[in-house]
């Protein structure tokens, strides 16, 4: 007994210095932080006294103009006939959002303390990773309302006082009422009553409570609870709002389990969809512009599969709000779309296409097409087509940027030969044409493989799939893989760091918008452009909120311009030879077909312009004569022909030419210049053969030529330093490889006598 009454005073005394130190605490940072926290309270206080009840009205349409001031669109909701007052909201939709949201509602003063304090501890336990959750509804209004999305903690200190001035300023009923109305039910519904509309054909008033509950699941996650496409995530969070209801003694236990046994029956009401696709391609570029606005983080490398798909839960979440904002919030947008261009494009692709009619079940063509135009001048999409032209009340898929596709060959140059040549490969390097039905066994072991031998441009212009399979396992999937995803590639998974990516084999594909900025990129020496049709984005008050990105480098200007004129050589003598250009300027571009003919690229560039073309069928299957050279070749020459055929501009900008030496990794790498004449089986020493010679002078010269890389790099760069590591480790995993004592030794001391950047190991 005496130890335990010990014990409980040493736990008393515990917890008494805790409570001490954390009220120490609270009063150091309140002290510290008073004045900001005053400025905050300034503000949150004239936010709320300007505002009124239409203040948390969603009615203000949007309007979308073309690159002459022209009206594209105007994107709008009926939300006036929708809006209901708080006696003609059904009471069950009231006890449903109070029980899954805030239980405390009618009690608070517009913040949850246990909560805060719960939040606080999480933030600090983290580290900051977690800065999230304990919103009341007053907060989720004051943030929708007034604030981004952003997760920090400032954003919750200022969601946190401006709901102490919702609460002081509207009576309980009216911050539901304004909540309820102004809350986003997917597919650009606003409140429950649109809801209730849209999925049930039917007013709020005549939902039932399994109804009301399935509904009210909605808002949590728009997009993942999405009745239309995830029909089974709505009905789970049902059942979990309908126990809530029942825990608060909304419900009784007979009520619960009748509406969790009871069957949703959507009766959706079908809304006329956007039929051009400027108007889905300019809206899917507001619609990620005002994401970054709010904060969010875009990301195109990941850790594993499970990571990207959380992302793309995330994404699809936040895409789904800030559409719905759109559509509400009085935006201007205009763009660099161009009718004549767009007009020139849809109709060459209906008029190429028109031999083949068949449809499916929804009378949409089966045969389509899409292509993307990019002016390399301005960086700016000027024309996008996502599909053939037909007349139909079907919303019409946009191709060109929501369909990933297997890129094929087209997709070698921006993965395996650009990043080669600016790794210290030239036109000129022999390449190894390993037999890729053994390089499928070996990953990227089959480096190692050997074979016919053929110059990296001859490599290209035939599109020998054993050189970029050898290519792409030398240089290794990351580091290859890394310059798409620096162009923001947005599908590149972690299944694709595997060698089959190097013939465009991907897990999910790339898009034309994609494949063309990738071109444009290769066009303007290696500079990269967001890819993008915005060029100025003003809210309901006129203030501008557009800022372009600035550009970023991807490629060497080098290593750009001689991809380039490899890329010439394709369409004078290799497989786009049959196009036949005939005009003036030059052209540079590369075919894709993939397997079976399933899917046929051309993606090219001019001095002026890149565009990338694909053909196929939605659902993947054989068409008889589908190459890259046939229907997508012809689509861009006709296309192009039309664009350029005054243009000044002949000639595609050349990089300056260097003057210091640039080491070829690849050698006097011929395999055969190292002891020529000589059989590979030839004896040297004992164990070590002619062919273990030459193998071995081949590291080594792959090697050297990373080191002559990590010696031209600025030491004093943080940037670099990550990048001198990185080829430091590389050159040592090469020079491991050596068979030869003696050679190895060498080519050690070589490595290891380079001067080293801070931070570097």
């Amino acid at each position: 007994m005496t130890v335990l009454k010990k014990t409980g005073k040493i736990l008393l005394i515990l917890l008494g210095l805790f409570l001490m130190a954390l009220a120490a605490a609270g009063a150091y940072l309140y002290v510290r932080y008073r004045p900001v926290l005053e400025a905050y309270q300034a503000d949150a206080a004239l936010v709320v006294a300007e505002s009124n009840a239409d203040t948390f009205t969603k009615n203000l349409s949007s309007y979308i103009y073309d690159d002459s001031g022209s009206l594209i669109s105007k994107l709008s909701i009926d939300s006036d006939s929708d809006y209901l007052k708080y006696e003609e909201i059904p009471q069950a939709v009231v006890q449903a959002f109070v029980a899954v949201e805030d239980r405390n509602y009618w009690e608070h003063k517009g913040y949850d303390p246990a909560g805060i304090l719960r939040v606080c501890y999480r933030y600090v336990v983290t580290k900051g990773e977690e800065k999230h959750g304990a919103s009341t509804i007053t907060q989720q209004l004051a943030r929708s309302a007034f604030l981004s999305n952003e997760v920090s903690l400032e954003r919750k200190v200022r969601e946190i006082l401006i709901a102490v001035e919702l609460e002081k300023k509207y009576s309980k009923e009216q911050i539901l009422e304004f909540y309820i109305n102004s809350a986003y039910f997917s597919n650009r519904c606003y409140g429950i009553e649109a809801a209730a509309k849209r999925y049930f054909s039917k007013p709020a008033k005549e939902l039932s409570v399994s109804e009301t509950a399935y509904l009210c699941a909605i808002p949590n996650a728009p997009s993942y609870y999405d009745p239309l496409e995830h029909e089974e995530n709505a009905l789970e969070r049902r059942d979990k709002i309908l126990n809530d209801m029942y825990e608060c003694g909304y419900l009784t236990s007979f009520e619960l389990s009748r509406a969790q046994r009871s069957r949703i029956i959507l009766t959706p009401h079908v809304t006329e969809g956007i039929q051009n696709y400027e108007t889905t391609y300019a809206v899917d570029c507001a619609v990620r512009y005002l994401m970054q606005l709010d904060g969010f983080a875009f990301r195109y490398q990941f850790e594993s599969m499970d990571t990207y798909r959380a992302y793309l839960d995330h994404y699809n979440n936040v895409y789904e709000l800030c559409r719905g904002k759109l559509y509400t919030e009085g935006y201007k947008i205009r763009t660099s779309l161009n009718q004549e261009k767009q007009e020139l494009l849809q109709r060459t692709i209906d008029e190429t296409l028109s031999f083949d009619e068949e449809t499916g079940e929804e009378g949409i063509y089966a045969l389509q097409s899409a292509a993307t135009l990019i002016d390399n001048r301005t960086h700016k999409v000027v024309a996008i087509v996502g599909g053939r032209s037909q007349d139909t009340q079907v919303y019409t898929l946009n191709r060109a940027y929501q369909s990933y596709r297997q890129p094929g060959s087209a997709f070698k140059p921006l993965a395996v030969y650009a990043p080669a040549l600016d790794g210290g490969y030239t036109k000129d390097s022999v390449l190894t044409n390993i037999d890729v039905s053994k390089a499928k066994e070996m990953g990227v072991e089959a480096a190692n493989l050997t074979g016919s031998r053929m110059s990296l441009a001859q490599a290209v212009e035939k599109s020998t799939n054993g050189c970029a399979w050898w290519l792409f396992c030398t240089l290794t999937p990351g580091k290859a893989l890394s310059y798409v995803t620096q162009m923001e590639f947005s599908r590149i998974v972690p299944d694709d760091y595997y060698p089959a990516s190097a013939l465009g084999g991907l897990t999910y594909g790339a898009t034309t918008e994609e494949m063309a900025n990738g071109y444009s990129t290769l066009a303007n020496l290696g500079e990269c452009h967001r890819s993008t049709c915005l060029t100025s984005v003003t809210d309901r008050n006129g203030k501008e909120l557009y800022r372009e990105a600035a550009p970023w480098e991807v490629y060497s200007a080098g290593a750009a311009s001689e991809m380039v004129e490899v890329l010439k050589g394709v369409i004078e003598r290799g497989t786009a030879r049959s196009m036949k250009w005939d005009l003036p300027v030059e052209v540079a571009g590369k075919t894709g077909t993939t397997n079976e003919c399933k899917d046929g690229w051309f993606c090219g560039i001019t001095p002026d312009y890149a565009m990338s073309v694909w053909v196929g069928y939605d659902e993947p299957r054989i068409l008889e004569n589908l190459y890259g050279a046939t229907y997508p070749a012809s689509i861009w020459k006709a296309v192009m022909s039309e664009l350029v055929k005054d243009s000044p501009n002949t000639e595609f900008a050349q990089a300056e030419k260097e003057e210091d030496f640039r080491y070829d990794p690849s050698g006097a790498m011929d395999y055969g210049s190292y002891l020529p004449g000589r059989s590979d089986d030839e004896v040297l020493s004992e164990g070590y053969t002619v062919k273990n010679y030459r193998e071995d002078h081949i590291l080594a010269d792959r090697a050297e030529a990373l080191m002559y890389q990590m010696q031209e790099l600025n030491l004093e760069s943080e940037y670099y330093a990550k990048e001198w590591q990185k080829l430091y480790e590389e050159a040592k995993a090469l020079v491991e490889q050596i068979y030869s004592r003696k050679l190895y030794a060498k080519e050690s001391e070589k490595l290891e006598s380079l001067s080293r950047p801070a931070g570097t190991e």
